[in-house]
């Protein structure tokens, strides 16, 4: 008997999106979900229905997964459905082929993908409307889109948030049509990261910043391209994480020291202040954070209305480049470190305040829950 059901294409559809059949998608959903093989299960056993008419969110298969008897509807039409036995099969896969709605439903529940309530990601303790669209050429760019708006899960930044969503989409199906994979992204971003360091080092600080913003445009882009084609793997995570864990300091250090080449030098006390304030802030708040999904089970970010809020303008990279960007228009880059500086302390506050409020609540009795669920 399998232990996990196989996810089995019902139909054919020669319409690409991302670069990719439907059916590639849906194997590559299977291999990243860790689905049995559809080819080598038993045909008349528990199997994930999968309506190739239609494209769907791949949280929809990761949510029935564990939900046997489930069906995913769109208008009526069966999406997915996670059939038990022969007869199951037998009704769902005629009213997939025939496109039409599934009659006497008998013991399966049904969840029609419009509804506004959505589902629960349990993962990420929020409450989504994950799409299920019928998949046809005139849908690619509607469905396109919605998969890249769905491929981040969490709360972000202002910069990644509203600056260059649309950049980083266009750039995100160019290289999913060329064949470009997110690792090859990953590489040419860290290229420029190591190019933007050099710059702020030698005080080039509109050459850094242009070369930094083209880093941070595909330091978005690695990442969605990854889960919207199916093709994260474990090395192009860690690759793109470490890079992000790792370079800001460097950046802030380099900054610093270019102040003197261009002309606005830090003394000596204040360079120091600054760089120990902002690489202690810069720990202290990532350790903050670990202890807070470590004690609750969630990002911080997520915790409160206020939290996802402060994650807009929270002192990391992004948000300090707007602030190094402005001090820069009034040729003040020094103005500028020393303003990140303050608002990583600023921050820093914030996010302890924040742990030890929870901490506190918790200790009352009370239930500690995300306000996005």
């Amino acid at each position: 008997m399998q232990d996990t059901p196989a996810l089995t294409p019902v139909g054919s559809n020669p319409t690409l999106l991302w670069g990719m059949t439907n059916v590639e998608r849906l194997r590559r959903i299977a291999r990243a979900q860790g689905f049995a093989d559809h080819a080598a299960a038993d045909q008349d056993g528990p199997a994930i229905l999968a309506n190739m008419a239609f494209a769907f969110d791949p949280v929809w298969t990761a949510h029935l997964k564990t939900r046997p008897g489930t069906v995913v509807t769109r208008a009526g039409v069966p999406v997915l459905a996670y059939v038990r036995d022969r007869a199951e099969r037998a009704d769902v896969e005629a009213a997939m082929r025939d496109a039409v709605p599934l009659q006497g439903t008998g013991m399966l529940s049904v969840i029609a993908a419009e509804a506004d309530e959505g589902i629960l990601n349990e993962a990420l303790r929020k409450r989504e409307k994950p799409f299920a669209e019928r998949l046809t050429p005139e849908a690619v760019p509607a469905i396109e889109r919605a998969s890249y708006v769905g491929a981040y899960k969490g709360v972000t930044d202002l910069l990644t948030k509203y600056l260059w969503p649309e950049w980083a989409l266009a750039i995100t199906r160019v290289c999913a049509r060329a064949g470009i994979t997110p690792n090859q992204v990953t590489a040419m971003g860290s290229l420029l990261c190591i190019v933007a360091t050099v710059a702020f080092w030698y005080g080039w600080f509109w050459t850094g910043l242009a070369t930094g913003l083209v880093f941070m445009v595909l330091d978005t882009v690695d990442g969605k391209l990854a889960r919207c084609t199916i093709t994260a793997s474990k090395l192009g995570n860690a690759w793109d994480h470490g890079v992000d864990l790792v370079h800001p300091p460097f950046w802030w250090w380099a900054w610093a020291a270019g102040c003197a080449p261009y002309g606005r030098a830090l003394d000596d006390r204040t360079f120091w202040i600054v760089i120990g304030t902002m690489l202690f802030g810069y720990v202290a708040q990532r350790l903050i954070e670990g202890a807070f999904i470590v004690r609750f089970g969630m990002h911080i970010h997520v915790w409160e209305r206020f939290d996802s809020w402060f994650r807009l303008i929270t002192a990391r990279r992004n948000p300090n480049m707007v602030i190094l960007f402005a001090g820069l228009v009034v040729t003040r880059p020094d103005w500028g470190i020393i303003g990140v500086a303050g608002w990583t302390a600023i921050s820093l506050v914030v996010h302890l305040v924040r742990l030890f409020q929870a901490m506190a609540r918790r200790a009352s009795g009370a239930t500690i829950t995300s306000w996005l669920a």
